[in-house]
């Protein structure tokens, strides 16, 4: 199975463009990414959802659109939003050319064979079996109505290995599968036959799952299938959502390890919502975007950029250029949580991390609604000697012999490193 050494970092389009991203979008976005982010190690490029969908425009799914697929039943995209996909060549020009610029090329896809290729009894590519014979039809996204189960046998593998291998002659090196990952037991077979037709496919690919809230209790198993899985629903900018995810992360950050890494979900930063208006931007304030980066780069979730990219402002690309904070991102080993109580009236969290190439990263996050000042002693931080620290968002430097101490504004965070 294909383990990338760091968290996977890159863009992905959903927050921005629902199911209706075009070619040009991830184009001018992967040329920002190429130009302005690829030296800080982002460099994954994800379509999401619906791209063999003509008609989509919005968030919103049609239910039982007209979906571009080949004889084979396998989704291919819709030219009219993808115009390089014409003549049958599918992703490959545009997956070409993201990797002409020095990156990686992902898409989304879902569970499953299209109904629409049932219903037309469409065959198998590799077996002497149709669509109609390997179809759950009790087996339906709640939420997206495109596409039936597939029964775990050897047609259905059949049909997997020919999806996958045509995403390996498009170029694919990233595929978030979804309606799957919340989906156990009852999914769990289908899971493991796609997920071993993925690595049969001779191509490396990073496998993500969603949605989330994934069940911790299946927590190896992820690991055995998949590189990252979701441990939350569709994360937005709401400080509720941010909030509950300290206690997701508690639980989750104990299974990241070597290629296989919690996810916590997308960075919506910046314009997000394009679909709907182009002056939507993130509702997160600085310091609640300051508090989610932290998190999920001490935890080392995944991190997959959700904003429409070439929208960033001056604090936008600070947030995702900090090289304190990106290292941290790869060097994280151990990370969990400290304590987190209640100090003179405000909710405080502290997590530690050991750093690969030696020294610690210790986060102080004040999750109450007013500016706090945060009192650490490094004896609970089981440190038995005074420590020179930088922190990492300001760049200040200190010295701390008993204790740490850091005024943090309301739902914010600094990470120090020791």
């Amino acid at each position: 199975m294909y383990k990338p050494n760091v968290a996977p970092m890159g863009w992905n389009s959903w927050d921005c463009y629902g199911a209706a991203v075009t070619e040009k979008e991830v184009r001018q976005n992967a040329e920002f990414m190429a130009e302005n982010l690829k030296e800080y190690g982002w460099d994954y490029v994800v379509v999401d959802i619906q791209w063999y969908e003509p008609g989509a425009t919005t968030h919103e799914y049609r239910p039982f659109a007209d979906l571009c697929m080949d004889e084979y039943g396998r989704l291919l995209p819709a030219p009219g939003r993808f115009p390089s996909a014409e003549g049958g060549k599918g992703f490959a020009p545009l997956a070409e050319y993201v990797h002409s610029l020095g990156l990686k090329f992902g898409i989304h896809i879902m569970r499953g064979i299209p109904r629409q290729a049932v219903h037309k009894n469409l065959p198998i590519l590799g077996s002497d079996k149709t669509a109609r014979d390997i179809a759950r039809s009790n087996s339906i996204c709640w939420w997206n109505p495109d596409m039936y189960g597939v029964k775990a046998d050897e047609a259905g593998r059949a049909y997997y290995d020919s999806i996958f291998k045509l995403y390996a002659s498009w170029g694919v090196d990233f595929i978030k599968c979804d309606d799957i990952c919340r989906e156990l037991p009852r999914e769990e077979e289908e899971m493991v036959m796609l997920s071993e037709s993925l690595q049969n496919c001779g191509r490396d690919m990073v496998l993500s799952l969603s949605p989330g809230p994934a069940l911790l209790e299946k927590s190896e198993l992820y690991k055995q299938v998949a590189n990252m899985w979701r441990i939350t629903d569709d994360f937005w900018d709401d400080w509720k959502l941010l909030y509950a995810m300290f206690e997701r992360a508690e639980k989750w950050s104990i299974h990241a390890g070597a290629g296989h890494y919690p996810d916590a979900d997308m960075l919506p930063i910046g314009p997000i919502k394009q679909d709907y208006d182009k002056n939507n931007k993130t509702a997160f304030t600085h310091d609640e975007q300051i508090t989610m980066m932290s998190l999920w780069s001490i935890m080392r979730s995944p991190l997959i950029i959700g904003g429409e990219m070439t929208g960033f402002d001056d604090f936008t690309m600070g947030l995702i250029t900090n090289e304190g904070i990106l290292k941290m991102h790869r060097n994280s080993r151990h990370a969990h949580q400290v304590f987190r109580r209640d100090i003179n009236g405000h909710e405080t969290c502290v997590w530690v991390a050991a750093d690969c190439e030696g020294g610690m990263y210790i986060a102080l996050f004040n999750l109450s609604d007013d500016d706090n000042e945060i009192t650490v002693p490094l004896e609970e931080l089981e440190i038995n000697m005074p420590v020179a620290a930088t922190e990492l968002w300001s760049g200040q430097t200190g010295d701390f012999t008993e204790s740490i101490t850091a005024s943090v504004p309301a739902h914010g965070a600094m990470v120090f490193y020791v």
